[in-house]
Parts: structure tokens; sequence; C-alpha cells
């Protein structure tokens, strides 16, 4: 399909969604199927509705995208293909992926179709983005935290297509980092069942006491995002697909939202930034769509901020705009596109009728077919009007075209049935619907795959602690078991790396440095301005949290080993030979899998966590600036929540982002079965605000059950499994 300059892209819950924006002049459309995709409970298509769609957006000159962006179990990988097939040969034009597994899947199977790395691959800047693109990605959706600024560098240096959002809910968390509905619910983001925990009212408390007033508790409940007026700024700092939120939403809503954005997008192609401006009208029709508080430009031109927040809960009932509703129903909703056909008519006595059609392409080529018919007889009594041959081929009914030119030519005294001719006009414009779509066609994929999973011999399991600030480092120096310390890097001062690296390996253990979850323009600055402590520290590896980081260490020459935490996600066998391949030593196990699923997956190099408040948000926004102002200090906040539960919240200065947590601890003690079982070659014990005392109690309570095949018990009687008993839907 010919390139645009710009594409208007449009969410779709349902078929009548997909027909909705495209007859309101999306460009393309983003829509689930039946499986793998992150609106589990849209209305989604199945597979003789998504191949209807499939057409009916070729065959009117829009592309559709297909939501395959969950992460997917290593027994459901074997379904994928079956699953994609029909699709992919019935041309679907791209599908929008999170899960690295499913990512080389379908390099491997479906090699001429295009990928997008979905927003929930929290990408956020041109290491990540370069990386997927040489992996075979052609465009990547970017996180929504991103700024102008980083947008351009990604545009500038990788040259990959950028998709970005321009309307519709934001998450209160980097898409692909939260488990709070998980965790707490039981419905994972992940996988496409978020139950939206942070539209809820929550009680921020320090010090026991709370920091916000009575009417504004809603703290994670974001304004919808709307950039009508910095629209200028987004096309000029690289981003080619502007992406529409709403997939959950009606009908109306999707053609109301995407006919003002086509709107302001024709306006800036057509008379640049000096001819644009924005009608306040049609910022209070997309209000009259949905309204949450307001809107706001979202993260394009601040980091965060108070006024991003709706922080009242949104209104009960609002008075719907009636007059606009009925217009968007009767514009778009209830149209029926029609693609504008030319046809020749020749009616010759004694010989076959012949009908030539001919239509334009979306790519600008005329498309031709000739279809002839039954033999033309010798009208016995009156011979047939050209009105009646042109009233019976102009009836294009449900079909997707209409007649603009008609030829008739008839010779002799000629007589054809009526069903003649709507047979003849019936296959002439089946024909042409095949001819147009042709184009679009593949052969089938490639089913056959190498097996190259292998199985490793388990080791003698070790037990590695990961502290987030120095407050308990000696405590566990002493405790021989540990084998491995893991150092958060803004919780331990760069010109003491080296020293608690050497105090490490005095004792006999190894230090690796954890780096931050969010790899942003902070932490480049941060690494840049401390990168010889780091390259000097003599650390034995360093745990990376994004793909940014896993770009950024080698691109500096910097050679050490690449340890991949639990946010890296590995589902699936698929997934991590990808990330070892990107050069990961070691991976982590993630966190939504029960121990069924992590037996399935295979746990043999791979570490397991087993204690630790588990972080459940990570946020571009600070709870300490909404609710009061921004100290420029790591602090620690709570977040009580209808049931009384208490989030604990640290804002990460350093870096510039929230984690939250989860309000209890989890602990596999007890599992132990289980879990020697599955043979990780490590278990992790994560440490965040513990004192020293509950520390060496858990440390020791973990070497004796574990190591040791002795009872132990930590100090904790609140506690979580986690997911590893009930894992995720």
């Amino acid at each position: 399909m010919k390139q645009r300059q710009v594409e208007v892209l449009a969410p779709a819950g349902s078929f009548e969604s997909m027909k909705a924006a495209i007859a309101a002049g999306a460009d393309a459309v983003y829509i689930g199927g039946s499986q793998f995709g992150a609106r589990a409970y849209a209305d989604n298509l199945d597979e003789d509705h998504m191949l209807e769609a499939i057409n009916y957006a070729h065959l009117h000159g829009a592309s559709l995208y297909m939501t395959v962006n969950t992460l997917v179990k290593e027994k459901e990988l074997d379904s994928l293909f079956d699953y994609l097939n029909p699709y992919y040969m019935a041309g679907l034009d791209a599908v929008i992926v999170q899960d690295m597994g499913v990512f080389t899947y379908i390099r491997e199977h479906f090699p001429d179709l295009d990928i997008h790395a979905s927003t929930q691959m929290t990408i956020t800047g041109a290491e990540g983005a370069s990386l997927l693109k040489k992996m075979g990605a052609s465009r990547v959706v970017t996180a929504r935290e991103l700024s102008l600024e980083e947008i351009a560098r990604i545009h500038r240096e990788v040259g990959v297509e950028i998709e970005s959002f321009v309307h519709g809910a934001l998450c209160y968390c980097y898409s692909g980092q939260c488990l709070l509905s998980s965790l707490i619910g039981g419905r994972s983001g992940n996988r496409g069942r978020c139950a939206q925990p942070c539209r809820l009212p929550y009680d921020v408390r320090k010090d026991g006491h709370s920091c916000q007033p009575r009417d504004e508790r809603y703290v994670m409940s974001l304004k919808d995002l709307c950039v009508l007026d910095i629209l200028p700024d987004i096309l000029e700092a690289g981003v080619y697909s502007l992406k529409i939120e709403g997939r959950m939403k009606s009908p109306r809503y999707t053609a109301g939202v995407v006919s003002i954005y086509r709107k302001y997008v024709d306006r800036y192609l057509k008379s640049g930034r000096k001819g644009y401006h924005v009608d306040p009208r049609d910022k209070k029709i997309l209000l009259d769509l949905f309204d949450r508080g307001g809107f706001t430009d979202g993260y394009y031109v601040q980091h965060n901020g108070r006024d991003m927040v709706a922080l009242k809960e949104k209104p009960a009932f609002r008075q719907g705009n009636q007059e606009l509703f009925e217009y968007l129903d009767a514009a778009y909703v209830n149209a029926e596109l029609k693609e504008p056909v030319t046809g020749s008519l020749v009616v010759e006595e004694g010989k076959p009728v012949s009908l030539v059609l001919s239509c334009i392409d979306p790519d600008g080529e005329n498309v031709t077919v000739q279809t002839e018919g039954t033999v033309v007889m010798t009208a016995q009594n009156q011979p047939m009007t050209e009105d009646k041959l042109r009233k019976q081929i102009q009836k294009t009914g449900n079909t997707p075209f209409q007649f603009t030119d008609l030829t008739i030519s008839t010779v002799g005294n000629v007589f054809l049935p009526v069903q003649a001719l709507n047979e003849l006009r019936r296959t002439s414009l089946e024909k042409l619907e095949r001819e147009l779509l042709g184009k679009y066609r593949r052969e089938s994929g490639k089913r056959e795959t190498d097996d190259r999973s292998e199985k490793k011999t388990p080791k003698e399991m070790e037990l590695h602690v990961l502290l987030d600030t120095p407050d308990g480092f000696d405590t566990v120096l002493e405790l021989e078991s540990v084998r491995e310390l893991q150092l958060e890097a803004d919780g331990f001062e760069p010109d003491q790396w080296s020293a608690y690296a050497f105090s490490c390996h005095e004792a006999g253990k190894r230090c690796v440095l954890a780096l931050p979850v969010i790899f942003r323009t902070e932490a480049i600055r941060f690494f840049e301005k401390n990168w010889q402590y780091l390259t000097e520290a003599g650390f034995d590896g360093l745990l990376v949290r994004s793909m940014e980081e896993i770009v950024y260490v080698k691109k500096k020459g910097f050679s050490i080993p690449l340890f991949g935490d639990h946010n890296l996600y590995v589902f699936n066998q698929t997934a991590k030979e990808t990330y070892d391949q990107m050069g990961l030593t070691r991976q982590t196990l993630p966190l939504e899998l029960n121990s069924q699923e992590l037996e399935q997956l295979g746990c043999q190099g791979m570490e397991l966590v087993v204690y630790g408040y588990l972080p459940v948000m990570t946020s571009a926004q600070c709870i300490q600036k909404t609710t009061d102002r921004c100290t420029h200090r790591p602090g620690l906040l709570r977040m009580r929540d209808r049931t009384g539960k208490d989030l604990p919240v640290k804002n990460r200065c350093t870096f510039c982002y929230n984690t939250i947590y989860n309000p209890s601890p989890l602990s596999l003690l007890g599992q132990e079965h289980l879990i020697h079982r599955l043979a990780p070659d490590a278990i992790r014990l994560q440490f965040t605000w513990e004192t020293k005392e509950q520390i060496r109690q858990i440390v020791q309570a973990y070497r004796a059950v574990f190591l040791e095949g002795e009872t132990g018990q930590i100090p904790f009687t609140d506690i979580t499994r986690g997911h590893f008993k009930r894992g995720v839907e």
C-alpha cells in the first residue's frame, strides 16, 4: 500500500468500530482477534470476521494491524501458527507484539509480516529502538512517557517508523511494567485483563497521616491525552503514526475522535505550522465524547505533574450531546462506504454478454476485469431497453462498490433474462473484488522450525540477595550462604561502588550492580557522569531491566556479564533464547507464572525471586509531587486502598520515577519441594526497607530450608505466595 506522510491510527474493539473508523478517515486500524490481545474484554473478532475486516480495510484504502500483544506461555506458543496463518495469507498488514518469543516466532514463521513493537515493550530510547529494528521490527510504538526530544532522538539516530499515542486514556504505570492488577486481583495487564486499580481512590499517608484533601483521592487516575495543540511538534519530532487509544469504547467515540484528528492532520499537511490552528469547539466535541476531568498534553512537554492527574472522581452522569451523537451515527457509524466503479456493458444479439469493470485501487492504479455471461437471445416481442439493462447492472446492493459511470452498447433485438443479468453483475463484482485484494494475498507461512531448546544439567542452587540500600550490606556480607549481592544503582553511591565490590570479593561473594527499571535521559546522564566508577568498580555483572541497557553497555564497549531481571519477560522458551542471543548470560523467571507453568518453561540457568516486596508499578509520575511538592529527595509514602491495605511508594529521584510495591512481601518458604523440582540455578531475596535483624533472620531461614534441608521461619505473618500457586489466566 502506498506510503502516507502521516498515519491516523484508530482503535477498534469491534467490527462496527472498525467500519466507523475507516468511514471517519482513519488510515489504519488496530484490532484484536480471539486470542493473544491486550484487551481481552473487547468485542474481539473471530476468524471469519477478522478475515472480513482485513478485506474491508484493504478495499477502502486502509491498513489493518492485529494485536498479538500479550505475554504467551510456553504451552500456548504452538497454537500461534494456526491462529495467525489465515490472516497472514489474507494480507494482514502487521501484528503488534509485546512478547520477545512471539516476535522471534513470527519472524521465523511469517517472514513477510510486519512487526510493530508494542508500547508494552517499554521502549524508552534510541538504544532499544535500534535493537528491535535490527531484529526485524518495522515500527516501534514508543512508551507514552517519552518527551518530544527523546522521540526526536529515536527518529534521528534509528530511522525506524515511530508510532506514538496522541489521544485517549493514559496508564499511570509504564506499559509493560505493571503487576498491580495481577498481584492484587489476579487479572494481568500483561495478559489483556487489567482491572484498572489505578482508577480507584487511595489515601496517601506519610508517617501515619493523610497527605491530601479528602476530595483528591484519585491520585493515580490520569486525565485523558489530547495533543491537538501540539500536533505539529509531534509530527516534526518524527512521529509517523498517530495512535488513538480506545478499543473498549463505542463506534461513535471512535468515529468522533478519528474525524477530528483527520481534520487537523490534513490541515497541517496542507498549510504547515503557519496555517495550523485549533478550533476550541473541536476540543469541546472531544470532551463531549469522553471526559475524565479534562485533557492533558501528556508527557511530551513535561516529565510528570499534578496537572496531569484527575484527582477527583469521574462524574457518574453527564448530559450527552445528542445532536453530536446523531450526527456521528449518521455520518460514520451507520455509513456504507462504496468504492467508485466504472463499467462498460456490451449486449450483442447471438454473442455472450460482456461487462468490463474498472476501479482505482488505493495505490492509484487502475484495476480492470472483464466477464462474459450467457449468449444474448433475440427478443420475441420488445427488445430490452438501455434503461432496463442499466437498472439491473447498477444494483450493487451490499457490495463495496457503486457505479459512477456505466456505458451500454446494444446490437440487434436483444433479450436477456433478469436472472442472467444479475448473475453477470454479481460475478463481475466478485471478480473485481478478488483482483483488488489479490495484491495483498500471501502463500502460507512456514510451519517447520528447528528445535533449539536444550535441557541443561541442574546446578547446585545458589542464594542471591538484592539490596535497595546499604543498610543491610554488612549484615549480608557476614552470611556465608549468600553467593551473590546485587546492589541497586541509585541506592549505593557511585564513588563507593569499588569498595562494595571489593568487600564482596574479600568475603568470597560476587557483586552485581542492578540498573534502573527505566533507562531514559536521566539514566544516561547518571551513567555518563559515573562511567569511570562503573568500569573500575570490579563488578561481576550487571542486572539489566530494559533493552536500552543491553545496547548502551555494549555500545560503550564495556565487556561484562549481563543478567536479565524478571521484567524482561520470559514466558516461553523462545523468549529465553531470544534474550540469550541478545547477550544475556542469565535471566530471571517472571513473577506471573505458577509452578506448573515454570516447569513447562524450564528453570535451568535461571534465577527465581522467592522473597521480597514486589514492585507492582513503575511510574514517571510522582505521588510525592502530586500530593505535596517535589523534594528531589528519595522517600517512602504509603497509599491505603479501599480494603485498608497500604501500598508502599518509593520516589527514586536519581532516575525520576516512582516504584509502587505490593502491600505484603512474597515468601515461598513452604514451597521448597516444588522449587527444588524446578531446579533454578539461584533463588533471590529482595530487601527494600527491612531492618538489619529482619534481613539476618530471613536469609538464615532460607539458607536453612533451601540449602540445608532444615526448618526456618521469617519474621512476618502477612505474606503472599504471589502467583507461584495461582498464576494468571
